[in-house]
């Protein structure tokens, strides 16, 4: 049987996972959608699919099984409590809230209900190639881990939606969270530099270097560049007691012609992400029909969370700020 799903948010990330459900994979059925722009969402809207005139009736609804959470940042929070509520599996496109007091009340919601139902959409757990890096890293041959570098670099962003604050407090959240996942391990401060800026930045804090210290000693570099104008640019590198391992380039075709020997470079996140994006909802779709989730968790969305406002908190200090978790609940252990 088809998991039913119902998806809240039709936007560019929104219709390109509902391309996803309805042309690529198999095993799910989208029945409703809804966006605060209802023109959008009717034209959004697969076949067979209806227009809801509210998330709360589109999570409330007996043929909607579980439920892709598209819509905007602050609007998760409620979102996500509603489905908890309705017991239906969800998964949430990062950020999975905006502050950490949101955060805890989704986990004490998820927690009380007795088992995971939330996944978070952080999509490079699932890449191929960060696997690989990872299975590296986990069996040891190189010994123990002591630095990562993660590289983050945009052709553009939108001038006036996308501001100073957001290369800290979004698009860091990815390298944050692949830093934890890869070292297994949690950040326990952050710091940040501002070197100069860059003058396509549209008077942006743009490039930003970040340091995030890790509760082992291991400290991971995060260089996020966001108008680097040369393509979209994603790189990690660890380094070991005994050696090195390192994402490779993609696409990883090398062409050879009148001009040199020269690799292509993708342009946006969907040409380097889309096989990746294609399994977090393969796998979430597995986990969902059986009625909870896997992959990152609401644990995963709050820690990035954290990193977030402290690295917002160390740009404007110049120190390194601490991170204080709280004890993590038995159903993310």
């Amino acid at each position: 049987m088809a998991l039913k799903i119902g998806v809240i948010g039709t936007g560019m990330i929104g219709q390109d996972h509902i391309r996803r459900l309805t042309q690529v994979l198999s095993g799910a059925q989208i029945t409703a959608v809804t966006d605060i722009d209802a023109v959008r969402a009717a034209a959004a809207a697969p076949a067979g699919a209806r227009a809801t005139n509210t998330p709360q009736e589109l999570i409330r609804a007996d043929d909607v099984e579980a439920v892709v959470i598209c819509s905007w940042g602050p609007a998760h929070e409620e979102q996500l409590l509603d489905c908890i509520a309705a017991g239906k599996p969800v998964f949430c496109e990062k950020p999975l809230v905006t502050s950490e007091q949101a955060a805890l009340r989704v986990i004490d919601a998820e927690a009380a209900f007795g088992r995971r139902l939330v996944q978070v959409g952080f999509m490079r757990r699932f890449d191929a190639d960060y696997r690989s890096l990872k299975a590296v890293i986990d069996g040891g041959t190189l010994g123990t881990p002591l630095m990562y570098k993660s590289v983050h670099r945009n052709v553009s962003v939108p001038a006036g939606l996308y501001t100073s604050d957001m290369p800290l407090n979004d698009t860091l959240v990815h390298d944050a969270d692949i830093s934890r996942w890869l070292l297994d391990d949690e950040i326990s401060a952050v710091e940040v530099r501002t070197p100069r800026r860059s003058s396509r930045g549209q008077d942006l804090r743009d490039p930003v270097m970040v340091m995030l210290y890790m509760g082992s000693g291991a400290i991971v570099d995060v260089e996020i560049s966001v108008n680097i104008a040369y393509g979209y640019d994603i790189r990690g590198e660890v380094s070991c007691e005994q050696g090195i391992a390192a994402l490779p380039n993609r696409p990883a075709t090398v062409i050879s012609d009148q001009f040199g020997i020269r690799q292509a470079i993708p342009r946006d996140w969907r040409d380097r992400f889309i096989d990746a994006y294609d399994q977090e909802f393969r796998e979430w779709i597995i986990a969902a029909q059986k009625g909870g989730a896997t992959g990152p968790s609401t644990w995963d969305g709050y820690a990035a969370t954290l990193v977030g406002d402290a690295a917002l908190r160390a740009v404007t200090s110049g120190a390194r700020e601490p991170i204080h978790m709280r004890d993590k609940p038995d159903i993310y252990a």
